[in-house]
């Protein structure tokens, strides 16, 4: 089985850079069939609003006509236009879609399973010596603020749903019995995929990129591959036998190119699993 991997497609802030009448889920349907990937694998940030990021995963698994797995991101909670103001509304519409990971691990066969959820950050890799829980709360700095603070309403401090979504993982591991386990989240899971400390900047907003408490994850269940996103780094690891992988589209100002579909196929990871 091959697999495959991208994330951080963010559809809606990149399309003044697809030609006239193209669509995002159309670039990625055509690369599932060139690469002939039989299951496709999106650790969220597909758009700004849910209902968007909804469309396009309905869009490229009746296209492509196979399985495509989904964990949504901190974008794909935000309702910008359609005024949503409770985000457990809308972890409940991505918990209930049939593509979602979300409280329901995917079985592949007797060997190996799949298990996601967004995560959320637990202001861990940000520097601690130098700024208090309370000032990470604030999710603002001097020089701007993270976005989040604006469009996400979880009614509960983000450590404390840092926590909630690592017992959710923590369940879905224990209902898959002895699988080797394929993780996704969204936010990192992994300090390699953090920007280096100390930085002027990053000191403070490596807390939202993701969460260190997750890391025991590794140390107690069986994983072999770690999917992640958010960071719009493409970059794989292999630490300790476990291949972390984050394929990133990231926002087209980082672009190398100009040309969509030429970044989609730089960002898409395929790793093949062994058939029974």
């Amino acid at each position: 089985m091959k697999i495959g991997v991208l994330s951080d497609l963010h559809i809606d802030t990149n399309k003044k850079k697809l030609a006239e009448n193209e669509t995002f889920a159309e670039i990625v349907t055509r690369q599932i069939k060139r690469q002939k990937i039989d299951l496709m694998l999106i650790a969220g940030d597909i758009s700004s609003d849910y209902l968007v990021s909804q469309q396009f995963l309905d869009e490229v698994t009746t296209i492509s006509g196979i399985p495509v797995l989904f964990v949504p991101g901190n974008h794909d909670f935000w309702s910008i236009k359609n005024g949503e103001t409770d985000t457990k509304k809308i972890y409940q519409f991505f918990k209930n879609q049939t593509n979602s990971l979300l409280n329901k691990p995917y079985i592949l066969n007797d060997e190996w399973a799949i298990i996601g959820n967004a995560g959320w950050y637990d202001y861990g890799y940000g520097d601690q010596t130098k700024y208090t829980e309370a000032e990470f709360n604030e999710m603002k700095l001097r020089f701007g603020a993270w976005q989040d603070k604006r469009y996400v309403h979880w009614g509960k401090e983000n450590k404390q749903i840092a926590q909630l979504m690592l017992n959710k993982l923590e369940s879905d591991f224990q209902s898959v019995g002895e699988r080797k386990v394929i993780l996704m989240t969204h936010v990192v899971t992994h300090p390699k995929f953090v920007v280096p400390l100390p930085h002027k900047i990053y000191d403070y907003f490596n807390a939202f990129l993701g969460s260190s408490s997750y890391e025991k994850l590794y140390q107690t269940y069986p994983i072999a591959y770690s999917i992640m996103g958010h960071v719009h780094f493409r970059k794989t690891l292999v630490d300790n036998q476990i291949t972390y992988i984050c394929a990133c589209l990231g926002g087209s100002k980082h672009w190398l190119t100009k040309d969509p579909e030429a970044e989609i196929v730089n960002a898409i990871v395929t790793f093949q699993l062994p058939e029974n």
